[in-house]
């Protein structure tokens, strides 16, 4: 099946102590490139994700964006420090003494000062953490697989019927060639009758000169390739592996056999079919780029 190389893709896994959000996204790209950001605490992890997301996604440039939400009963709780609290008080009682006012410490007072209460985070376990990681990465990728995977559907169908309106088009010149040669000979022997007046035509040196005409415009060959193209092209689209370099190759050997033809064509039908296809492969070879 087709697959497309743009997509996105997303992910989630909760975990007691949090949340994982994981969001994938892909472009064109003429390798496999694989970029990932996620929190320093799970770096250690960030090549098994990597090649996670590599073992589906074989081609494109993929950005991978990990989050990691605790919850806010974990991630911070309240804790009074005795300690720093007293000092406080302490401080605050001798400089009352001092300045002999007659004023006791409120203990909102001491609770708001710096470092009376400290929250406290506790420390994320990366090991018990990792197959919920692992998890929300795996939704993402497969996410993004079935979204590439629809879009390489459409891509299949419109590449299908424009091969096979190249593929008439085609059959046409190779219908009209031998047209062209026997014309060609029509009008060369008319033209000679006319210089000629009246006086014996050589027959051979016709034969000769039509026979030159056909071999520099014989496109036998290469509508030959061209019909061998076509097929590998057809068998590629139906391939459950990825395709994108196979297809764009083929397109460039097409694309070389029509420009042959075009070559050689001396011919004004000729000439304009070979003008659409030309402008219908281009739009193909356009469609290509976004195959993986």
């Amino acid at each position: 099946m087709l697959k497309s190389m743009t997509g996105f893709g997303k992910g989630e896994a909760s975990a007691p102590n949090g949340k994982f959000l994981v969001e994938i996204r892909s472009v064109n790209h003429r390798y496999g490139e694989i970029s990932v950001r996620m929190p320093r605490s799970f770096y250690a992890i960030e090549n098994e994700v990597k090649r996670l997301a590599a073992s589906v996604l074989k081609r494109g440039k993929i950005d991978i964006s990990v989050q990691w939400d605790e919850t806010s009963a974990v991630n911070a709780a309240p804790q009074l420090d005795i300690a720093v609290a007293r000092g406080y008080y302490e401080a605050y009682t001798r400089l009352v003494k001092e300045l002999n006012v007659p004023q006791d410490a409120p203990v909102s007072y001491i609770m708001s000062q710096k470092g009376v209460m400290k929250e406290v985070s506790f420390a994320v376990d990366e090991s018990e953490l990792q197959p919920r990681l692992l998890a929300a990465v795996q939704a993402a990728v497969e996410a993004l697989d079935g979204m590439r995977g629809k879009e390489g559907e459409a891509l299949a169908e419109d590449l299908q019927n424009r091969r096979k309106l190249v593929a008439e088009w085609s059959a046409l010149i190779g219908e009209r060639t031998p047209l062209v040669v026997m014309e060609y000979r029509q009008k060369l022997k008319a033209r000679l009758e006319q210089l000629l007046e009246g006086t014996e035509m050589d027959e051979s040196r016709l034969a000769q000169e039509v026979a030159l005409l056909a071999d520099r415009s014989d496109i036998t060959e290469e509508l030959v390739r061209l019909s061998s193209h076509f097929s590998q092209f057809d068998e590629a689209l139906r391939s459950s592996e990825p395709v994108g370099r196979k297809l764009d190759f083929l397109m460039q050997e097409m694309n070389r056999e029509v420009n042959t033809i075009g070559s050689k064509s001396n011919d004004s039908g000729i000439t304009n079919l070979v003008i659409q296809i030309k402008a219908e492969m281009e739009k193909m070879r356009e469609q290509v780029q976004n195959v993986e």
